[in-house]
């Protein structure tokens, strides 16, 4: 298979940026990277090659599931984990920063506080820049995985409906997978209190595409016929001080009453981490996928690191 055949990226920095051949692409190549992904095949497609891991904010799935896709793969990984560690400490620009390891490295994955800095890395990197978060903004691989679980947990992305809940407003996990999902015919609610809800450009912007959405504030009477239910924390560091934080901190929780009307098929999905948004009783029910989307990034990336590096399968 020529996995560059259907993929004419140089950098992954927006979800904004595909087409669904695209997506379809990258989760075609992902499901054939599965066997390997899980140890019961062996490849070493990606040897001699390294991943630069620049994680500028804090990260357990994301940095991790990156490194263990290229290690998978026969590659090697560098990096930080922490911006205390690094040159910005001691006031290196990011142009900088990226121009640098950029050279030390095949292929670079950024996570950084600020909106728009995989944008920037990506005009001075002499490699291939994977945006793993930046700020509110996009957060493009983890809706790629997000779109895997739901294909393979129902087959496929379009018929669906899908509730998107919690923290909106500064969730990047939500932006993006809302563009996506409105590639796709499928419909959508969007569930949180109103200091939370989806920003009006982006509702403005499916209002102009003609994409059909509902907005509620209630995660009760939002789910009874949801195929799937996707929740998100609120993010206390996004917020611009404790005390806007404390008036939403507790606005909802999924648990046993929650789901005691839902359709059997319903998958409840999460990017993690969770505070107390899903009760720890909904993990052993039919419902739960959070733990399966995590696992699912590291076939998805997988599928990205290969498609970047043009090798073949």
């Amino acid at each position: 298979m020529k996995l560059k055949s259907e993929f004419s990226k140089e950098h992954v920095v927006s979800i904004k940026d595909f087409s669904v051949d695209e997506i379809e692409h990258v989760l075609d190549v992902a499901r054939t990277m599965e066997p390997v992904a899980k140890g019961r095949k062996t490849s070493d497609i990606l040897r001699g090659k390294i991943l630069a891991n620049l994680f500028f904010e804090p990260s357990t799935r994301t940095m991790l599931s990156f490194e263990a896709a290229m290690k998978r793969l026969g590659g090697d990984t560098i990096g930080f984990a922490s911006a205390d560690v690094s040159s910005s400490k001691k006031g290196e620009t990011l142009a900088d920063t990226i121009t640098v390891c950029s050279s030390y490295a095949d292929i670079v994955v950024l996570r950084h506080p600020q909106e728009g800095a995989a944008r920037l890395a990506s005009k001075f990197s002499s490699k291939p820049v994977l945006n793993a978060g930046d700020g509110a903004g996009q957060h493009p691989t983890q809706t790629l995985l997000d779109l895997y679980t739901i294909r393979k947990e129902k087959g496929e992305i379009s018929g669906n409906k899908i509730g998107i809940a919690g923290d909106l407003k500064y969730g990047r996990t939500v932006h993006s997978l809302t563009h996506a999902l409105s590639m796709y015919d499928t419909e959508m609610t969007f569930i949180a209190p109103q200091p939370l809800q989806m920003p009006k450009e982006i509702l403005g912007r499916l209002s102009r595409d003609g994409i059909k959405y509902d907005q509620q504030q209630n995660i009760d009477e939002a789910v009874e016929d949801l195929d799937v239910l996707y929740v998100t924390r609120i993010q206390r560091e996004r917020f611009p001080n404790e005390e806007e934080y404390l008036k939403v901190a507790d606005s909802y929780n999924v648990n046993m009453k929650t789901l005691e009307d839902v359709d059997d098929g319903l998958i409840i999905m999460h990017p993690l981490p969770r505070v107390d948004e899903i009760s720890a009783e909904v993990d052993d029910t039919d419902h739960s996928r959070y733990f399966e989307q995590a696992a699912n990034g590291i076939p998805v990336r997988m599928a990205l690191l290969s498609l970047l590096l043009e090798v073949e399968l």
